[in-house]
Order: C-alpha cells, then sequence, then structure tokens
C-alpha cells in the first residue's frame, strides 16, 4: 500500500518546484513517487536531500510505528538502496542491518533511491506487517501508501520538513487525511529503467508536512475514486473505499457509520477537535484476505483492511470499530505522553499508559452506542460479558498493566489484545465509579475533557506523573483503584462495581436449557447463499449432534420457516427458542452436498433440555434503589 519514485530531481521534473539549492536551504526533505512505473511489483523512492555537514549519515526506514506495538522492520521490504552526488555520480553506502544504510561522504549526497516491495504479498505469516499498517501495490488498480513502508528519515533529522509529490494517473484520487498543497500536470518526465508515463495522462500531487511524525501518521490510498464526505460538528469527514468486486461501497459505509459519529460528536461535548478526517476502507478478494484484519489509527485518519463482502455482514463492524478509531481524536491525539511525542521509530520507549490509549477508547467506542441508542442496554451487557469472559479465559488477569504496556513489544507481547478487554473494562470501571463519587455529575468522559484542556496537542505528560494528576482531577479513592487495579494488575472488583449501577454480576451459574443445537464454533456465514452453514459438526451441542447435522449443511428452514437473511437473523432465531417445549420435534431443512449434488435434507429431534453453564452473567437488578438508578442513569443514558 505504498508507492514512490523518481531518478531525476524535482527540480529538473517539474518547473513549478524550487531548484535543488532552494531545497537544500530550506533544509527540506523531497520525496518523489510514480505509481504509474511499476516493475516487478515494486516501486522507487526518490529523495532529494537538504545539504550535510557530516561525513558520514544514517538513513533509516522504521523498525515500528506508533499504535501497532508491534516490530515491523519495514526496511526487509527495502532494496538496491543508492546514493548520489549533484552530478549523479554514487556515493559509498553500507547496509547496517535491516532498517538502517550509512552513507559515505554525506557532504556530497543529492539524493537517494531505493526500491520498495509491498507487504500484502509477502509470505512470512509469522512476522507479517499488519495489513491495516501495510503496503499495496497493484499496478493501475490500487497502491496504499502507509507511509513507514515507503519513506525513511535521517537520523537526527525527523524534525525536518518533508514535501511528498505522488505522480499519479489522471483518473486516480488519493485518499488522505493531509491536506494538498498542489496538484499540477507536468511538463515532462523521466524513465525508470526504461519505463515511460504517459505525460497526458497523469498528474502530480504535492503535501507538505512539518516533521517525519506526521509523514508517517499520514496514510494514503490511490485508485478510482469511490468516495463520500459527510460532515459532523463542522468538520469534514471523508469515507474513501476500494472493494474490486463492488460488493460495498463508500455510500453504504456512510450509511453506516454517520450515526455513530454524530453521537460521538455530542458525546465529545458537541464539538470535535479536527477540521477534516478521513476513513480509508480496503477491501480484499476474500480468497486473497490476510490473517489478520481491522484498522490502525491516526490523528486526522484511519486505515481499515476487511475482507470483501455483502455490505450488511459488516454493518455493526464497521460502526464498532470506526467508532474506536475515530475516538483516537482525544487520544492519543489530544493527550499522550513523551514517550509518543518523541516516538523513536527504530529504539522505540514504550509508555505505560496502553490502559487510556486503547482501553478508554475501546469503552469509549461501545459507551457512546449505548448512550444514543445505537444499542440496547441488553446488548451493551452482553458486549461487556463477552469483554470479560475473553479478559479472564485468554489472558493473564492479574498482570499489571502498566508493565503490559511497557513491555507489550516483547516480555507480554502475547497479552497485549487484553488492552481490548480488560483495558476497556478498566475504563468502565473507572467511569461508574467517578460517577458514584461525583454522584452521577462527572465521569471519564469529563475526566478525558480536562485532561485534554490540560495538556492538548503539542503538550505532552510525564508517563510517571499522570496517575497523580488525575488523582488531583478527581478523587484520593481513585488514586487508590489506579494503584490496585492497573499498577498491580489486581482482577478488577466486577460485583462491587456492577452494584453501584443496580446490575446484578454473577461469576458463574448452571443448569439445564433448550438448545437449538448451535454453537458459535461449529458456524460460519456461506457469503454466496448468504445462509448459515456448519463448519464443524463435531462443535455442535449435544442436541446438535442429535438433530444429525453434518459439516457443509447450510441451513434454510426451522420447523418449516424459511430463515431470514441476515438483518432478521437473530430475532428469527431468538423467537425460535423461546417457542421451544420439551418433548416436541425441532425439524430443520437443510441444503446438503452428496456426491457433487446439491439436496434438500429434513433433519428431526425431540426437544430436551441440556446441561449449561455459563461465567460472568449480568443482569438488571429487578428491584434497584434510587441511588442505582441515579448512577445507571448517568452511566448508560445522555445527561
Amino acid at each position: 500500500m505504498r508507492f514512490f519514485l523518481r531518478l531525476l530531481t524535482l527540480a529538473l521534473l517539474f518547473p513549478i518546484c524550487n531548484s535543488a539549492v532552494a531545497q537544500k536551504a530550506n533544509s527540506k526533505f523531497v520525496y518523489t513517487l510514480d505509481i504509474t512505473q511499476v516493475k516487478d511489483d515494486r516501486l522507487q523512492v526518490q529523495l532529494e536531500t537538504p545539504s550535510f555537514n557530516e561525513k558520514e549519515v544514517t538513513f533509516f526506514i522504521p523498525k515500528i510505528i506508533p499504535g501497532t506495538y508491534r516490530i515491523a522492520d519495514y526496511g526487509r521490504f527495502v532494496s538496491e538502496l543508492t546514493a548520489y552526488d549533484k552530478n549523479n555520480n554514487t556515493l559509498k553506502v553500507e547496509r547496517l542491518d535491516t532498517n538502517s544504510w550509512k552513507i559515505k561522504k554525506a557532504k556530497k549526497l543529492s539524493k537517494i533511491t531505493y526500491w520498495v516491495d509491498d507487504t500484502y504479498d509477502s509470505e512470512n505469516e509469522e512476522n507479517m506487517i499488519f495489513p491495516m499498517a501495510g503496503t499495496n501495490i497493484d499496478a493501475g488498480k490500487n497502491v496504499v501508501i502507509n507511509t513507514p513502508g515507503f519513506f525513511g528519515y535521517f537520523e537526527g533529522m525527523d524534525k525536518n520538513e518533508f514535501e511528498i509529490n505522488i505522480i499519479r494517473p489522471d483518473n486516480f484520487y488519493g485518499s488522505t487525511g493531509l491536506i494538498k498543497t498542489n496538484s499540477f500536470s507536468p511538463d515532462n518526465l523521466p524513465n525508470v529503467d526504461g519505463i515511460v508515463s504517459d505525460q497526458e495522462k497523469v498528474m502530480v500531487d504535492v503535501y507538505n508536512v512539518s516533521t517525519y511524525q506526521k509523514l508517517v501518521d499520514s496514510p494514503l490510498m490511490y485508485n478510482v475514486p469511490d468516495t463520500t464526505i459527510i460532515n459532523v460538528g463542522g468538520a469534514e469527514v471523508l469515507i474513501s473505499a476500494y472493494a474490486p468486486k463492488g460488493m460495498i461501497n463508500s455510500k453504504f459505509i456512510a450509511k453506516n457509520v454517520e450515526e455513530i459519529l454524530m453521537a460521538q460528536k455530542e458525546y465529545l461535548g458537541g464539538k470535535l477537535p479536527i477540521e477534516k478526517y478521513a476513513f480509508i476502507y480496503y477491501f480484499e478478494d476474500y480468497a486473497k484476505v490476510l490473517p489478520v484484519n481491522g484498522a490502525l489509527e491516526h490523528s486526522y485518519s484511519s486505515f481499515y483492511y476487511f475482507p470483501e463482502v455483502p455490505g450488511e455482514y459488516l454493518a455493526q463492524t464497521l460502526k464498532d470499530v470506526a467508532a474506536h478509531e475515530f475516538f483516537h481524536i482525544v487520544t492519543p491525539l489530544n493527550i499522550h505522553s513523551e514517550e509518543i511525542e518523541y516516538f523513536d521509530f527504530n529504539d522505540p520507549k514504550m509508555s505505560q499508559h496502553l490502559w487510556l490509549y486503547e482501553g478508554i477508547t475501546e469503552y469509549f467506542s461501545d459507551n457512546v452506542q449505548v448512550k444514543y441508542d445505537i444499542i440496547s442496554d441488553i446488548e451493551y451487557l452482553d458486549a461487556l460479558r463477552e469483554k470479560i469472559i475473553n479478559s479472564a479465559g485468554n489472558y493473564n488477569d492479574t498482570l499489571s498493566f502498566t508493565d503490559l504496556s511497557k513491555f507489550t513489544l516483547n516480555e507480554h507481547k502475547e497479552q497485549y489484545n487484553n488492552v481490548y478487554e480488560k483495558g476497556a473494562l478498566i475504563g468502565m470501571c473507572l467511569d461508574i465509579k467517578l460517577r458514584k463519587l461525583s454522584s452521577g455529575e462527572y465521569g471519564v468522559q469529563e475526566l478525558m475533557s480536562d485532561l485534554s484542556n490540560k495538556y492538548g496537542k503539542s503538550t505532552p505528560f510525564k508517563d510517571e506523573e499522570l496517575f497523580g494528576v488525575i488523582s488531583e482531577l478527581t478523587y484520593p479513592e481513585i488514586d487508590d483503584f489506579m494503584s490496585e487495579f492497573i499498577v498491580k494488575g489486581n482482577v478488577l472488583p466486577y460485583e462491587e462495581i456492577f452494584n453501584l449501577v443496580g446490575i446484578d454480576y454473577v461469576p458463574y451459574m448452571s443448569g439445564k436449557e433448550y438448545s437449538l443445537g448451535f454453537t458459535l464454533e461449529a458456524l460460519t456465514i456461506d457469503t454466496l447463499v448468504q445462509k448459515i452453514k456448519i463448519i464443524d459438526a463435531d462443535k455442535l451441542d449435544a442436541f446438535g449432534q442429535q438433530i444429525g447435522f453434518k459439516t457443509g449443511d447450510v441451513l434454510l428452514k426451522v420447523n418449516d420457516k424459511e430463515i431470514p437473511e441476515l438483518s432478521g437473523m437473530s430475532d428469527f432465531f431468538i423467537k425460535e427458542k423461546i417457542a421451544l417445549e420439551e418433548n416436541e420435534n425441532l425439524s430443520y431443512t437443510v441444503l446438503r452436498l452428496n456426491e457433487s449434488e446439491a439436496e434438500e435434507v429434513i433433519l428431526s429431534a425431540p426437544i430436551e433440555p441440556i446441561d449449561f453453564e455459563e461465567e460472568h452473567l449480568l443482569r438488571f437488578k429487578e428491584n434497584p434503589s434510587e441511588e442505582q438508578l441515579k448512577i445507571r442513569a448517568s452511566w448508560l443514558d445522555v445527561n
């Protein structure tokens, strides 16, 4: 998803640009990438440099970038790095390691070029770069430019200004949170190893960023445009999609996320701290989709990688993920530590506050939906319960969250995803506790607002001082909470916290219930016929085994009632389960493949209760107190 190019200087290419001498005087780095000139599924990057006083300089491609919490080693996709003086003579270059190169006689350096392979085609799944942070080069169709995959920096000069020139087909559009400085048709173009662009069919887009940090924070995607713009609280929000089969488009996405964005605006006080934002969606062919999908946040944009399926399958996912990423305009954009403000892309020091950056953000993404009636109270409790189950069952539930954060790149990397589970639950407990202490007047929303006002975009906090600041802004009891459950990592006091809002928390329950025969592990959605399909009959419950399902069966009817598609499916099965009565028969009509021929088969079995075990149950109290209802309303309703 990145693309770059050019062997000659921009001064030679485009009269509109300043000369190389003027650029050096301004200490500006000038990148050029021609996405019309793909060679062997690679693109070449050209970088014009300002003057150096040093005899030797080191050029870096990032080892890691903010927001991923995972070593990427983007340099492994870079090859043939060559340095030139102003007369186009080559200078000696030594590759130091995967991500760095030392250039000799640096006082003579005028430009460097190198080739970049895309990450989407990498076969190394064990150390794959997450596709939402990766690069794609698909000639004439799509180029994804997650900037660290294409652009590097010189040691000690990451605070210089950078100019990015993208040469593109004239029918392509660049989706990004960046504001374009210029766009023009070039007078002439050089060739790269015999590949010549048709200058009458290309345009050049120019972007300027003040630092390398801002460059890394600004993904771009180029393709024939499919875009929709919506206005949210005075901010222009771009929705851009690339879906090669046309199963989903930007209008559908905009329709599904607009409601949540409007709710987020109100949740943040009615005004957003941004003027422009871009949601950039790349949808991959289902047959080629990489094993990881999701999104990566940036200050003024977010990038999404999903399988291309009919939009209905992704409707709720689009809302959930967009809500999470959009809330990052609060943290880390306006609330962040020195480790993030001065991030070292090749020798990173990690902050201890992932509970804040990812946990609170994830908590907000669900809480906003229940407050503004996008999901029901019951659905919200189900979402919280799922997080408790995942946190307790899949991760170390007594690990210090500050340690998890500080050492997430190495010894605790397998625990990282718990920031979206227990991290969000920390946010929930902190929110309810604050609302109890303030009689419903102050919660995490107000805390984040106060922290944003205290710090803002350009003032980082000291990592070790944040807990003290939060205590000063709130209550002494909050200091005790943070010590016990964030620093020490003790199991969260669910029973105590939920009781404050009139909810019963039941750690474990067993008994008997009626079943439709399913378990989630046994099912999938067949995208071709938009029906439920049994993918592993061995994982069905006892009643499902008794009915006689086989792996590959597609469900068509229940008791002669046709199963609806997608939107009505959940309600349909809830009603059918409620109607179950012991000793009656339950029948299914399934589509089954027998010897290469599909036939409808009717399966039937008498309904019998089966044993069940449940953990971490949540349910509203039948007779909550007035105080519990008051705090619950503050937590779940719009104030």
